[in-house]
Protein backbone atom coordinates (compact mmCIF):
# COMPACT_ATOMS: atom_id res chain seq x y z
CA UNK A 1 0.00 0.00 0.00
CA UNK A 2 1.67 3.41 -1.35
CA UNK A 3 1.74 6.38 1.25
CA UNK A 4 -0.46 8.81 0.81
CA UNK A 5 1.22 12.89 0.36
CA UNK A 6 0.02 13.91 3.49
CA UNK A 7 0.81 11.27 5.37
CA UNK A 8 4.50 11.51 3.97
CA UNK A 9 4.88 14.94 4.38
CA UNK A 10 4.14 14.47 7.96
CA UNK A 11 6.68 11.48 8.45
CA UNK A 12 9.66 13.79 6.58
CA UNK A 13 8.44 16.95 9.45
CA UNK A 14 9.02 14.70 12.05
CA UNK A 15 11.98 13.61 10.68
CA UNK A 16 12.97 17.18 9.89
CA UNK A 17 12.39 17.67 13.51
CA UNK A 18 14.15 15.07 15.15
CA UNK A 19 17.39 14.06 13.74
CA UNK A 20 19.73 13.96 16.41
CA UNK A 21 21.76 16.79 16.03
CA UNK A 22 20.14 20.08 17.87
CA UNK A 23 21.68 22.35 15.37
CA UNK A 24 19.98 20.64 12.15
CA UNK A 25 16.87 19.47 14.06
CA UNK A 26 16.33 23.98 14.45
CA UNK A 27 17.13 24.78 10.52
CA UNK A 28 14.74 21.17 9.31
CA UNK A 29 12.69 21.79 11.23
CA UNK A 30 11.85 25.61 10.46
CA UNK A 31 12.47 24.92 6.86
CA UNK A 32 9.85 21.95 7.34
CA UNK A 33 6.87 24.26 9.03
CA UNK A 34 7.30 26.86 6.31
CA UNK A 35 8.39 25.39 3.42
CA UNK A 36 7.52 21.68 3.35
CA UNK A 37 3.81 21.85 2.19
CA UNK A 38 4.78 24.05 -1.03
CA UNK A 39 7.02 21.27 -2.16
CA UNK A 40 5.92 18.98 -5.08
CA UNK A 41 6.67 15.27 -5.48
CA UNK A 42 10.09 15.12 -6.89
CA UNK A 43 11.23 18.04 -4.63
CA UNK A 44 9.72 15.93 -1.69
CA UNK A 45 11.77 13.29 -3.23
CA UNK A 46 14.70 15.33 -2.95
CA UNK A 47 14.17 16.37 0.68
CA UNK A 48 13.62 13.07 1.82
CA UNK A 49 17.13 12.12 0.28
CA UNK A 50 18.54 14.93 1.79
CA UNK A 51 17.15 13.94 5.08
CA UNK A 52 19.05 10.08 4.64
CA UNK A 53 22.44 12.08 4.43
CA UNK A 54 24.52 12.97 7.32
CA UNK A 55 24.37 15.37 9.87
CA UNK A 56 27.83 16.56 9.77
CA UNK A 57 28.11 16.58 6.48
CA UNK A 58 25.13 18.94 5.55
CA UNK A 59 26.08 21.35 8.64
CA UNK A 60 29.75 21.38 6.78
CA UNK A 61 27.68 22.03 3.64
CA UNK A 62 25.24 24.61 4.74
CA UNK A 63 28.19 26.56 6.60
CA UNK A 64 30.83 26.12 3.13
CA UNK A 65 33.08 24.49 4.72
CA UNK A 66 32.82 21.91 2.34
CA UNK A 67 31.24 21.47 -1.27
CA UNK A 68 27.99 20.12 -1.88
CA UNK A 69 27.79 17.04 -3.63
CA UNK A 70 26.19 16.88 -6.94
CA UNK A 71 23.05 14.83 -6.13
CA UNK A 72 22.23 17.08 -2.86
CA UNK A 73 22.75 19.97 -4.93
CA UNK A 74 19.47 20.55 -6.54
CA UNK A 75 16.66 23.11 -5.71
CA UNK A 76 15.53 21.59 -2.48
CA UNK A 77 18.73 22.16 -1.24
CA UNK A 78 19.14 26.00 -1.93
CA UNK A 79 15.89 26.65 -0.20
CA UNK A 80 17.24 25.33 2.77
CA UNK A 81 20.09 26.94 2.50
CA UNK A 82 18.03 30.51 1.54
CA UNK A 83 15.92 29.96 4.89
CA UNK A 84 19.01 29.15 7.13
CA UNK A 85 20.68 31.82 5.90
CA UNK A 86 17.60 34.30 5.80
Amino acid sequence: MAEDEQTRRKRLKFRSLYRGNKELDIIFGAFARTCLQSLDSAQLDRYEALLQAEDVDIYNWLVGRAPIPAEYDNDVFAMLQKAHLG
